[in-house]
């Protein structure tokens, strides 16, 4: 068994909705049916016993490709990631398979793969394989990787909503929605939250200051420039005392009811570790509760204990502390509910300070306490109180946040219950914080829940509100281009700001920001991240689709122009327009269910991508009499067509027209795809509800030129003659330029092709043999780039499609696409026609227009 490829599919892709990795596996023809391979199956159980075949394809015997898909999939799930999806295909070439498997994260999910293969191999050659190690890297990497319990939280909040996320870092950096309607997110902080809230905030001096200001209670304290001067202030103060570095963080050398002389230095020494400046200040006896504010709301509450063990008589603290640790919620870092409980110099110095070491014995019911903060990450618990929470005191921790300047805080709060006003009891609020944890209100050691990342997000977005903005996807074999940029016209007629993608770079607006093919999945999410978009367009090509899947989880609107054949067939085991078609209609598939779907009603295969719409379905072409048509119409559902002189969009009882007269990239509708083009525009921004007057203004005032639409049926008047550029690279492109080139009178028509490289045999020799036919002559020439062929390979097949030609009488060979030009243009004659297939567009459409200037 080899595996020759592995791919990350990041969106909805060819087989699922799923994030998955996509592995291409070769067997050997024993390979191919494990029951041809004894002892096999009883080896592999024997190495994972939880594995679970997966049943191949009716037909299909079980080979080690499905094995490997097995695996790969349950070892991901043995070790506690989310996953459920997998697929193995057999591809047309014998013994080669496509095997898919779903992953969470995408290195877990290669980890997985290569992990599988070695499960695999052990199993075949009867080696060892350490499943237990196996399982731990697994789980080990998905918890340093995957989001943590807080930045989850309110990812989950989002998803739960349909707004779209996206993980910008390795870390907690996250961004929700798209273009101008996107927020971001670090763990539980949001863009709104200033840098100077924040420094506020890790200043605990300045804080208090601020809060003492504001009669919200705080300890009296001061900041303190040695060990000395810290015992003076515990004197000033009175003891006991807390000793805490004036900017840290997550409890760290925070020490509290200090009371002697050598207590106070030796927390000095620690605050020092951690910061510079060092604070003193007024113990205050009580509980320690944190008190979550998201906006001007309290939305929870919770009390928390300091680490600590019970004695049993029995046992060590040591081995105590090491059962506590064997509880499944506590973990190493941040990524589980509760934190290890650590044994360092500060639980042996507490433990010192009970007449205990590490090594002691405590009695049967005695409690030790390991630490005197009770922060979580230092292996404290928490209790939930949330419904406990006096009206009065939760106010007080509102103030407290919005002194500060935060969005979301965390307060710090310290007396005896959380049922009588702070005033009452003499407690206060010792700490402020930003992005505070929210692992104790998620999932706290006792008592319920709280849905705090539903509280953040609500406070980010307002109901209703998905942080989306209009998508319209395009696919087909021709005329996506054309159909993207009208649509996209229409859009910025609507005072929209475009984000297009396309074969020709990305767009913001007029200004072009990427060159290049820019129709995959990259791009589409680069454009989505632009903080000025307003509205999104994108091509979307075969190629990114089976490469990585679609950039984005859904679409308002999906268009697909037509399928053809000639599209990159024999490609990535995409032989038949039938399986080009699955490949197209993965955009129909992730339309939103409030969205729909813009479908060629003429052609069969994209007509039947109706069927697994989830949204709305308009259908246009131009015969309204079509079967397709006819049906739809009479369900009173929308439908777009020609009628006479002029382009109707139908739905039920109503109408809109528009001449064809006032659409000038058809030129009066004597241009059949461009008629098609301008259909599959307007059903786009029908369906993202663009006023008509709009609509008609936007197909008014689009003009198809080498700067709007380059390589797109490019008009240029040469000395009399008429050229026409276009990038046209498939047959059925090549004869909807013939068909359109008909209806244009001329005395002589000339064609300039070349062909494409990693186009199949068949597909080069119909371009000519379509050209053949309609065009006096033809210049044939080799393009920069042949793709994998041999020299000469491309224009000899392009000559033999020449060889029953009706019309073509001349025929040339010429190296090099402008001097190709250059020759064909010599040969014209005031009235004659000479259609150019261009190669390198821009430069090509440059040359060509200095042709024409002199």
């Amino acid at each position: 068994m080899e595996i020759s490829r592995i791919r990350a599919l990041r969106g909805p892709n060819l087989w699922s909705r799923h994030t998955s990795i996509e592995a291409i596996v070769s067997c050997s023809e024993t390979e191919r049916d494990i029951t041809a391979m004894p002892d096999f199956e009883a080896r592999l159980r024997a190495r994972f016993p939880d594995i679970k075949f997966l049943e191949p394809a009716a037909g299909q015997p079980f080979s080690l490709a499905h094995a490997l898909e097995s695996a790969a999939l349950c070892l991901q799930a043995q070790a506690g990631c989310p996953v459920t999806f997998s697929r193995s295909v057999a591809t047309v070439e014998a013994g080669t398979y496509q095997v898919v498997v779903e992953y969470t994260e995408e290195d877990v999910g290669r980890l997985a793969f290569e992990l599988a293969e070695k499960l695999i191999a052990s199993a075949i050659h009867n080696t060892p394989f350490d499943l237990d190690a196996a399982l731990k890297e697994l789980r080990d990497l998905d918890e340093d990787i995957r989001l943590g319990p807080s930045t989850g939280s309110i990812v989950y909040a989002a998803v739960a909503r349909g707004i779209p996320y996206r993980r910008l870092t390795e870390g907690s950096m996250v961004q929700f929605g798209w273009g101008h309607r996107q927020r971001r997110i670090q763990a539980a902080e949001t863009g709104s939250t200033s840098a100077i809230a924040e420094s506020i905030a890790q200043d605990k001096e300045l804080t208090k200051m601020l809060l003492h200001s504001a009669g919200v209670p705080v300890p009296n304290g001061r900041a303190v420039a040695n060990g000395e001067d810290a015992w003076k202030a515990a004197q000033e103060i009175g003891a006991p005392v807390v000793v805490k570095p004036r900017d840290g963080n997550q409890g760290k050398g925070v020490a509290v009811n200090m009371k002697t002389r050598e207590d106070v230095l030796r927390a000095y020494e620690a605050a020092h570790a951690i910061s510079e400046d060092v604070i003193v200040e007024r113990y205050i006896t009580g509980h320690d509760y944190r008190i979550l504010v998201v906006g001007d709301q309290m939305v929870a509450a919770a009390r928390r204990e300091p680490p600590q063990v019970t004695g049993d008589g029995v046992h060590s603290i040591a081995q105590l502390i090491e059962q506590v640790n064997k509880d499944p919620r506590r973990g190493d870092g941040h990524a589980t509910s509760l934190t290890k409980i650590r044994v360092d110099d500060i639980a042996r110095a507490v433990l010192d300070k009970q007449g205990y070491t590490i090594d002691s014995i405590p009695p049967k019911g005695t409690l030790v306490v390991l630490r005197n903060n009770a922060n979580l990450s230092t292996g404290g618990t928490a209790t939930d109180v949330t419904e406990d929470v006096h009206p009065e005191l939760a106010a007080r921790a509102v103030e407290a946040a919005q002194m500060v300047g935060l969005d979301i805080c965390g307060v710090d709060v310290v007396c005896e219950t959380v049922i009588k006003p702070m005033e009452e009891q003499g407690g206060g609020i010792v700490e402020v914080n930003a992005a505070p944890g929210l692992r104790m209100h998620l999932q706290p050691s006792y008592g319920k829940g709280r849905p705090v990342g539903e509280a953040i997000i609500s406070a980010m977005f307002k109901d209703g509100d998905d942080g989306r903005i209009p998508v319209v996807a395009v696919a087909g074999t021709n005329g996506k281009t054309t159909t993207v940029k009208l649509t996209a016209h229409i859009l910025a007629t609507d005072k929209h700001r475009v984000g297009m993608t396309g074969t020709d770079g990305v767009y913001i607006g007029d200004k072009r920001i990427d060159t290049g093919d820019c129709s995959g999945p990259r791009s589409a999410r680069n454009v989505l991240m632009h903080p000025d978009v307003t509205a999104a367009v994108f091509e979307t090509a075969r190629g990114g689709v089976l490469r990585e899947g679609l950039g984005f989880d859904r679409c308002n609107v999906a268009v697909v122009t037509n399928i053809g054949e000639g599209d990159h067939l024999g490609l990535n085991f995409i032989t038949t327009v039938e399986d080009l078609a699955v490949v197209k209609r993965v955009i129909v598939q992730n339309v939103a269910p409030n969205g729909n779907a813009v479908l060629n009603a003429a052609d069969p295969m994209v007509a039947s991508m109706a069927s697994v719409c989830p949204g709305a379905v308009t259908f246009f072409a131009k015969d309204v009499h079509h079967p397709v048509m006819t049906m739809h119409r009479a369900q009173g559902r929308r439908v777009i067509y020609v009628d006479g002189d002029a382009i109707i969009a139908a739905e039920g009882k109503t109408s809109h027209r528009i001449p064809l007269a006032d659409i000038p990239v058809t030129h009066n509708g004597t241009i059949g795809f461009q008629v098609e083009n301008a259909m599959a525009a307007i059903g786009a921004a029908w369906g993202l509800g663009i006023d008509w007057d709009v609509i008609r203004k936007g197909v008014q005032t689009f003009v198809n030129d080498a700067q709007s639409a380059p390589g797109r049926f490019n008009l240029f008047n040469y000395k009399g003659a008429t050229l026409i550029a276009d990038y046209g690279h498939n047959p059925d492109a090549i004869q909807a330029l013939v068909n359109a080139i008909d209806s244009m009178p001329a005395k002589r028509r000339s064609a300039v092709i070349s062909g494409a490289g990693d186009r199949r045999d068949i597909d080069l020799r119909r371009q000519t043999e379509i050209l053949g036919d309609a065009f006096d002559s033809v210049v044939l020439y080799e393009d920069a780039c042949q793709r994998g062929r041999a020299e000469g390979e491309v224009v000899g097949l392009l000559r033999e499609g020449l060889k029953d030609a009706k019309r073509t009488r001349a025929v040339k060979e010429i190296k090099g696409e402008f001097v190709a030009i250059d020759t064909a243009l010599a040969e014209l004659a005031e009235g004659d026609l000479c259609l150019i297939l261009i190669d390198q567009v821009e430069e090509a459409l440059a040359y060509i227009a200095e042709k024409c200037k002199a």
